[in-house]
């Protein structure tokens, strides 16, 4: 009863003052009939407090966003499916669900007849221009008598979550280099039928199914070894993202941080599509989700996209090369840049080094907005990759990302253009 009479509502708030009122003039004045209209109008709101707090309402709420993975751009639909398991009506339902502003204005809905088994669906569109993952809800429900006197507050706990990945555009075919560099499980072997140094073993990885285990060549090494099965060998590719915030200009969407993300799931869906096993490489070094031994060829690039849509700019001041440590070496590496400085040069030369064949998207960060902040290289990150063996092309605003890729797939590279058509966002 006293959260119901905390929650009265303006209105109710009026009715107890004028009823209060009336009492008070009905005794002054001497008037029985004055009197009588008091305790009506201040009975009103507190019997309707009484009915509202003694309703005994049990609603259930069942959220689904459809789809859960959109690419910027496009809108996903919720369904809100709602039921009521009290005994006792619960007056008028006033539902208003959390929705980060960047998805839109917040839905609000207004349903009525809320009775015992009562069921109601109500769905609403979401869409952001920006990549992210966002959480939509808590719901907040507002249980309303029929007169608008009183109001009782109530929120839900659960979420759902929606992703929404990097605009990409599609790239056209280039010859690569370094195709069919495959190593370790996806190279094909024959399997020898002698002796246990005859079969090609390696270290176990986590995951590995143990029926694969080689107990022979375990027991020797004192570590558990597994077979190298006889796979059909498949390309590799690195996909390198500068995501530092000093190697980028600009704020929002309309920053070069953004175009770099764009371009980099670009290419990743391109390389996908052309049979590579792509792992994601930042400025902080590898995303352990992205690691070639964890992805087979059928997941597609849904765990790149989504790593991509919630990639954040660092505060790291040079690029992270430990991961090129690893053994194996020839595949190709696909590198998107911002701004380079000197101190990045021996890791990108390492990089260089480690790949077979190294392609380089190096956007003019000078193009974007913001002047502030360490300079790049002039004209870009261009001439300085093409000096450590790179086949690199400069990536302005006004460019267009697959005319840059076509043109990495000629011979030479090129320096900043100063024609173009608007890039696609």
């Amino acid at each position: 009863m006293r959260e119901a009479l905390a929650g009265l509502t303006v209105r109710g708030r009026a009715f107890v003052a004028a009823g209060v009122t009336a009492v008070v003039c009905a005794i002054v004045l001497g008037q029985p009939a004055l009197n009588r209209v008091g305790v009506l109008v201040l009975a009103l709101p507190v019997v309707t407090a009484a009915v509202l707090a003694r309703s005994r309402y049990r609603l259930a709420l069942v959220r689904t966003v459809t789809p859960q993975l959109v690419t910027a751009g496009q809108s996903a639909r919720v369904d809100l499916a709602l039921t009521n398991e009290g005994r006792t009506p619960s007056g008028v339902l006033l539902l208003e669900d959390q929705v980060p502003y960047v998805l839109g204005s917040r839905p609000r809905f207004v349903l009525e007849g809320i009775g015992h088994g009562w069921r109601r669906h109500a769905s609403y569109q979401v869409r952001s221009d920006v990549r992210g993952r966002f959480e939509l809800g808590p719901m907040s429900v507002r249980v309303a008598d029929p007169f608008g006197l009183v109001e009782m507050g109530r929120s839900f706990r659960t979420t759902a979550t929606l992703t929404v990945t990097p605009r990409t555009v599609a790239l056209p075919t280039i010859p690569l280099g370094g195709g069919w560099t495959g190593a370790g499980d996806n190279r094909p072997r024959a399997f020898a039928t002698g002796s246990a140094e005859d079969v090609t073993v390696r270290e176990y990885r986590r995951g590995d199914d143990l029926r694969r285990v080689h107990w022979r060549s375990s027991a020797r090494t004192g570590e558990l070894m597994v077979r190298r099965e006889e796979q059909p060998w498949q390309s590799r590719a690195t996909l390198v993202v500068d995501n530092r915030a000093r190697a980028h200009r600009g704020q929002g969407v309309a920053s070069s941080l953004e175009a770099a993300v764009s371009a980099a799931a670009s290419i990743a869906v391109h390389l996908t599509q052309r049979g590579f096993a792509v792992r994601l490489v930042t400025a902080t070094g590898e995303d352990p989700g992205n690691a070639w031994h964890q992805r087979e060829a059928n997941v597609g690039t849904g765990p790149l996209l989504e790593a991509l849509a919630v990639l954040p700019p660092v505060s790291s001041p040079r690029l992270d090369g430990s991961w090129l440590g690893e053994q194996g070496h020839g595949g190709l590496t696909v590198a998107v840049l911002g701004a380079v400085e000197a101190l990045d040069v021996p890791v990108l030369r390492r990089m260089r080094h480690h790949a077979g064949s190294g392609l380089a998207v190096a956007l003019d960060v000078d193009a974007w907005v913001d002047v502030h902040g360490p300079a790049g290289a002039p004209g870009g990150a261009t001439p300085v990759l093409v000096q450590q063996g790179w086949r690199a092309a400069a990536l302005t605003p006004g460019d267009r990302l697959d005319t840059i890729w076509q043109e990495l797939g000629s011979t030479g590279s090129r320096g900043p253009r100063t024609r173009g058509v608007e890039v696609a966002r």
